[in-house]
């Protein structure tokens, strides 16, 4: 590969690069970015009617559930919801293809894409995942055919992440054979709970359990909570009201005052309470027993986080398309004036989280056939592999973070990009912005799933090294090592032998290099971690809580740092698969992009951990601006790649031409 030049970086607004490109097949690129479920996508373009992309920020709140409930009807009648189910109900056991029809829906309006993945993601996802052959008999055929709404009511107003610590209570009494539901604080009430406000009829509500005086820890109950459109006795529902965004969902509180279900009530795949109240579970450890169940439900997580993509994938083809018709300032007096895209500051707000997104994109499909593979085993009736079931967690517990701080961040850089038109409803980027900024709290608030990826980081490196003495450590510091941390990508293998290969040259553009450098600052930041957790914890109990807590901030850079791996690795063994050489070549280009951008961000560590010099800090910015002029030529192939239909991206109703008006203010 060729050299990043070193020297001073050129002056002026540089235009776009002479040398002609020829273009490459634009279809081609979009089937290799749709990855392993490239047909559920090409049907969802087919079969989705052009009006689930209409825009609907100007509906009232009323108007906008009944348009995103109607919509939900007919996408059971067109179907692929049910793929992600099992055969005897109407389903094709392929998970991964339930989440791609997901992640589809995430290129029109949001409150349908969430909608559908309460009904068929989160409430009869936990049926199927932690029910048995009772319930999914009696339920999941209704479920699918919507004949039976319904939520899933886990959060509580005083207990979001902490799912261990939720204070609703399910106490079985063996003279009725039923289990009795109770709230017992206002901190216990079920809060922000999607379809709880208008539409669910049942719930799957978790609770404490107790039997025989004794509390066996969370789990979930099916509890009716609406006859004939009105609350049971003992149920309070209440409305969550306007929210910033997603007001299609009817998001809704529940509390219990003495309500009482069956026996079979109990979704007891992991645990089993009999007619005299014993309880008894093929997990006998509580704590493994409450993460294997937990752990049944993450597609959501992995639903997020595509969801996300998609919904950010919007906003770029928005803002890419602004400035390649929008000009300003003309160069010389008199002369044209300048399109956007053309100046250096615009490539660098636009380009850089294009490239990021294709990164992501390649990750998420990674991560989704890893999830249809498990998934599958679990609807067999059999349990995963327990390590690779952990590894998967981690890593979509990574990914939603990853994705959706990416969107979040991409989607506010997309509106500012656009100016006032940015800002405008019609531009359906603040509508975007509104509907995606939960997505970094919900399935997971971020900061603390982060947590969790430097967890089971810390887990796998724990189980590799006994003791953290300085043999310990030392042996930490091979790649061997290293290449056992949880939640790796499948590309590992592939990308270990890149690594190891030698041909690592030091120049920028060299992958090896990129890679080489991503995994030095991820190896010193997990074990220099690993080192201080070891001697945080062995001080005593109350000095050593707060000296674990003093370490957040380090942590949580080990769950970024480990998720940087992961990316650049996928988006490393995606290109090695293409057939197709110009769709390679441009991906190369805009993987150097993803990576250089993050060394250049980050060159601050590197710098300060000695991993760099200042010269080479420096080359690091010349090389991103190089790579954004080379690629300004290739952006509308590259938001072309993403397969938005045109209509989806407009909506029917909106006035907007296919290349916005050069409008001068």
């Amino acid at each position: 590969m060729t050299a990043v030049s070193e020297s001073p970086r050129t002056t002026g607004i540089p235009a776009p690069a002479a040398e002609e490109v020829a273009p490459l097949d634009v279809d081609a690129l979009r089937r290799f970015l749709d990855g392993a479920f490239v047909a559920e996508r090409e049907a969802c373009r087919a079969e989705f009617p052009a009006d689930f992309f209409d825009p609907t920020d100007h509906l009232g709140t009323r108007e906008h559930r009944d348009v995103t409930v109607d919509r939900l009807r007919r996408i059971a009648r067109i179907g692929g919801h049910e793929k992600g189910y099992g055969r005897a109900w109407g389903g094709t056991e392929e998970p991964g293809a339930q989440v791609a029809q997901f992640e589809m829906l995430g290129f029109g309006d949001a409150s349908l894409m969430i909608k559908s993945g309460v009904q068929w993601g989160l409430f009869g996802g936990a049926v199927q995942a932690l029910g048995t052959e009772r319930h999914h008999a009696e339920l999941l055929p209704r479920i699918l055919r919507l004949e039976l709404f319904g939520c899933f009511a886990m959060t509580e107003s005083g207990h979001g992440s902490d799912v261990a610590s939720l204070g609703t209570t399910a106490t079985y009494d063996p003279v009725t054979e039923e289990f009795v539901i109770d709230t017992p604080d206002p901190a216990s009430r079920k809060d922000y709970i999607g379809g709880a406000a208008e539409s669910a009829e049942l719930a799957v509500v978790f609770a404490q359990l107790v039997t025989g005086g004794e509390r066996h820890g969370v789990h979930a109950l099916l509890v009716p909570i609406r006859e004939d459109g009105r609350p049971r006795p003992g149920v309070e529902i209440g409305d969550c009201g306007r929210k910033m965004g997603l007001n299609g969902v009817d998001n809704g509180r529940l509390s219990f005052d003495g309500v009482r279900v069956p026996r079979t009530a109990l979704l007891d795949r992991y645990a089993q309470v009999a007619a005299d109240g014993t309880y008894t579970s093929p997990i006998e450890k509580p704590t493994a027993r409450f993460f294997t169940m937990l752990g049944a439900l993450v597609k959501g997580r992995v639903s997020v986080s595509g969801g996300s993509l998609s919904q950010t994938k919007v906003a770029l083809s928005i803002a890419v398309r602004h400035a390649l018709g929008r000009r300003q300032f003309a160069r010389v007096p008199h002369a044209t004036e300048t399109l956007l895209l053309d100046y250096l500051s615009h490539q660098r707000r636009l380009l850089i989280p294009l490239a990021t997104t294709y990164a992501l994109s390649f990750a998420q499909d990674e991560l989704m056939q890893t999830m249809d593979e498990l998934l599958k085993v679990s609807l067999s009736g059999a349990e995963p592999d327990a390590r690779r079931q952990r590894e998967f967690e981690t890593l979509a517990a990574g990914m939603k973070a990853t994705s959706s701080a990416h969107a979040t961040a991409t989607i506010q850089t997309c509106r500012e990009a656009c100016g006032g038109a940015g800002y405008l409803a019609d531009s359906r980027l603040p509508q975007l912005k509104a509907d995606t900024d939960v997505f970094t709290t919900f399935e997971g608030d971020n900061v603390v799933l982060l947590q969790l990826v430097a967890k089971g980081v810390l887990t796998s490196f724990s189980q590799q090294v006994s003791a953290l003495d300085s043999l310990g450590m030392a042996r930490f510091a091979t790649r061997d090592l290293v290449s056992t941390l949880a939640g790796r990508s499948p590309a590992t293998s592939f990308v270990a032998e890149l690594v190891d290969s030698g041909r690592d040259s030091g120049e920028l553009r060299d992958r090896a290099w990129q890679l080489r450098m991503l995994e030095e600052r991820r190896r010193h930041v997990v074990g220099s971690l690993a080192k201080r957790m070891r001697k945080a914890r062995q001080q005593q109990e109350q000095t050593a809580l707060a000296a674990v807590d003093a370490l957040q901030d380090h942590v949580i850079l080990a769950g970024r740092a480990h998720m940087d791996v992961v990316v650049a690795e996928a988006f490393t063994a995606a290109i090695a698969r293409a057939e197709d050489p110009a769709v390679a070549a441009l991906l190369q280009e805009v993987c150097d992009l993803h990576v250089l951008a993050l060394l250049e961000r980050e060159k601050g560590w590197f710098l300060e951990h000695r991993r760099m010099t200042t010269v080479r800090a420096k080359a690091l910015t010349h090389a991103v601006n190089d790579l954004c002029r080379t690629l300004r030529g290739r952006a509308e192939e590259l938001i072309g790649g993403f397969g938005i239909p045109e209509e989806w991206i407009v909506g029917r109703t909106l006035d907007v031409p296919s290349r916005p008006l050069d409008v001068r203010p």
